[in-house]
């Protein structure tokens, strides 16, 4: 395939969406849709269609013509669990995507926006690295209790991405990447990568280090005492322990600038609270480093979190000793767009669910 191709990359939050058109590698328009309570966010009747709406608008501001689209890609969701590369949209993803075959996720609905567009475009509709990436060793899979196996949900497109990126350093294949890669965002993913496999990984929203928003593992007594308490419903547990959790908990927000503006001011409680999210990312990669042997190249930082100077000198504190740690911005969008591209040159296979 020659000349220019134009890639739009659908990236849906909890109460935004963000667009990005790409011609080849060079990023053109992005933008985040913002969402109100009936317009659109996660779980509202009308999320979908008025998710659709937002972004047609938007391509007509700017005057982006449908017919000019070579490919529309998605996020991908809690999906059945696959190995990670490129996947074409078809009835069997859309279909799981909706049920959301692995929980409630707003990345779901990656593939329906995708599918749509697309359609109205006459072009292919991908998804690339889905959440539900599955590349787990078997004893991965024990969580210590018959009929409970720990599942492979992370940060797999991040992941991933960061990995390529340090395999770009040496200039050799990403499939030789040993290392542990976290990702710090409002979910944390702390991954052991062997051979450019996700190996294990700490599912964000019920293992590992607490975030800005998720309370990651909780002592499993006391948690029961407190669901048998009375004193909470069922989604008023999910929505403290997902929605409500880690940094909003212990401070009341979920802003990691706003906690250090408040540790400059002087406000030990913030600090505190910062180091043992940092201390909690520290010891999980302790662990991961101890599926590989303690043998890694580098450990790996990226995601929003990993912005912070004071968040990661605190981690690398705990963590230096194992390997060379390096900070490694991914941007979501391009690693969306790029899957994408790599699929259209035939770079990279097209898998199909």
């Amino acid at each position: 395939m020659t000349g220019s191709l134009c890639i739009l990359a659908v990236n849906p939050g909890s109460t935004s969406t963000r667009i990005a058109l790409f011609r080849d590698e060079s990023l053109d328009l992005e933008v985040e849709l913002r969402h109100g309570p009936d317009e659109g966010a996660a779980g509202s009747s009308n999320d979908l269609h008025a998710r659709l709406g937002a972004i047609r608008r938007w391509l007509d501001e700017h005057e982006v013509r449908l017919a000019s689209l070579d490919a529309v890609v998605g996020r991908g969701g809690l999906l059945r669990p696959l190995e990670g590369g490129v996947y074409r949209v078809n009835e069997a993803l859309l279909r799981d995507a909706r049920t959301g075959l692995q929980g409630r996720h707003p990345s779901n609905l990656g593939a329906l926006l995708a599918h749509e567009i697309s359609a109205e475009a006459d072009a292919p509709a991908f998804v690339v690295d889905p959440v539900s990436v599955d590349e787990f060793d078997d004893l991965a899979r024990l969580s210590g209790l018959a009929g409970i196996e720990r599942r492979s949900l992370s940060h797999a497109l991040s992941i991933h991405a960061a990995v390529r990126a340090l395999a770009d350093e040496s200039g050799r294949p990403w499939r030789e990447v040993r290392a542990v890669v976290a990702h710090l965002g409002g979910g944390i993913s702390v991954c052991p990568v062997r051979d450019g496999r996700i190996v294990d990984a700490n599912n964000a929203v019920s293992e590992g280090p607490f975030s800005p928003q998720r309370t990651g593992g909780l002592p499993v007594q006391e948690l029961l005492d407190l669901v048998y308490s009375g004193q909470y419903d069922e989604d008023e547990i999910r929505r403290m322990t997902v929605l409500e959790g880690g940094l909003m908990s212990y401070l009341g927000t979920d802003d990691a600038a706003e906690v250090e503006r408040r540790i400059e001011s002087g406000d030990g409680l913030a600090e505190t609270v910062f180091r043992g999210l940092a201390y909690q990312v520290a010891k999980e990669i302790g662990a991961m480093a101890t599926v590989l042997g303690g043998r890694l190249e580098a450990v790996v930082l990226t995601g929003g979190l990993a912005r912070s100077e004071r968040l990661v000198s605190w981690i690398k504190e705990g963590v230096e000793f194992l390997a060379p740690v390096r900070v490694l911005p991914v941007q979501e969008m391009t690693a969306l767009a790029s899957g994408a591209l790599a699929a259209l040159r035939g770079d990279e296979p097209i898998l199909e669910y």
